[in-house]
């Protein structure tokens, strides 16, 4: 790769969390890391603020809920927290961890231990079902109050509200992570081995997309929904959507080509820019339709940790980026 022309280095603001970053998130406009000490740092200027959420535990899976951030943590706990640091309890399954962790706009929550999925609707009536092993990855499709849930051998789509019978999506392997295109047209899943899994929800026509080094687990869509970037690889690896077939038979884009594996992978919400960050502590900008490369966070004295999450703010003004040693920080975009 070739060293970035531009940098945004001196726009970004070091932020120590003090713990190692599972999750990153704006809770409206308070930029918040959910961190592997139970506790979430809140990093409002001048009134950074730390919240003990899961006091016997780390939080394990995170999820934005509109104005609070849901955590779930191996106390077996689901909590939201507000941007002032006030927390609810939403539910606590005693002696179990909190294995997977969705939410949407409208308040609706979905989270899992073992095989059990548990679905709360916006007004708090909560729904379970039994998965045919354990859930590792859970996601709402984006019409209708039905969940999609990864597990061994494929995954499965549930109306936690209607008495049909839940849909499977069969492919042999463990199946940990899942996204749901905007459009829900499709669904992905991502492998113990290092592939991706698809399938065509109408049809439940499916498509393996493999070629990866490592495990990939962290997925974005782009904002018009035509991309879904994945890491995993020495890249980010951008796979088409737009077409009737998404990205069967078809080679994905690649940007951002360093030595060193992509850990993290974050869509601008608004303009397709991907926001990449590395195992190195690494973390660029890269412009999809023409590759274009800007440093963000790059080189220090010593060992940097991998990134383990990003997160822009509804604006795409803001990016929030956290490593596995607690280090973070964040990039005001300029004017």
């Amino acid at each position: 790769m070739a060293d970035p022309t531009t940098s945004l280095t001196a726009n970004v603001t070091p932020l120590d969390a003090g713990a190692p970053v599972t999750a990153a998130a704006f809770i409206g406009n308070v930029p918040a890391l959910a961190l592997g000490d139970g506790s979430i740092f809140l990093a409002a200027t001048g009134a950074e603020k730390r919240v003990i959420v899961h006091a016997d535990g780390a939080v394990l899976v995170a999820a934005p809920l509109a104005q609070r951030l849901v955590t779930g943590g191996d106390d077996g706990r689901i909590v939201s927290t507000s941007p002032n640091g006030e927390t609810q309890e939403i539910a606590h399954e005693k002696g179990k961890w909190i294995d997977a962790l969705a939410a949407r706009e409208d308040g609706a929550i979905a989270w899992s231990t073992g095989k059990q999925v548990y679905a709360r609707d916006p007004k708090g009536e909560i729904k379970s079902f039994t998965a045919p092993s354990t859930v590792r990855g859970l996601a709402f499709m984006p019409k209708g109050y039905r969940i999609a849930m990864a597990h061994y051998n494929g995954a499965t789509l549930w109306f936690p509200n209607a008495a049909a019978a839940p849909e499977v999506f069969e492919w042999k392997g463990s199946h940990l992570d899942i996204v749901v295109s905007p459009d829900g047209r499709f669904l992905l899943t991502s492998m113990q081995e290092n592939a991706l899994h698809a399938w065509r929800v109408a049809d439940k026509k499916d498509m393996r997309l493999s070629g990866y080094p490592t495990k990939t687990r962290s997925l974005s869509w782009s904002f018009d929904g035509n991309w879904l970037a994945t890491s995993g690889a020495d890249a980010g690896v951008i796979w088409p959507f737009k077409d009737k077939d998404g990205p069967m038979n078809k080679a994905p884009q690649e940007c951002g080509v360093r030595k060193a594996k992509v850990t993290s992978v974050a869509f601008h919400p608004k303009a397709l820019v991907l926001a990449l960050g590395y195992e190195d502590g690494w973390v660029l900008l890269c412009r999809t339709q023409d590759g274009a490369e800007i440093l963000v966070r790059g080189p220090a004295e010593g060992e940097q940790a991998a990134i383990s999450a990003l997160a822009w703010d509804s604006a795409g003004r803001r990016l929030l980026f956290g490593a596995a040693d607690g280090k973070a920080g964040l990039l005001n975009m300029p004017a």
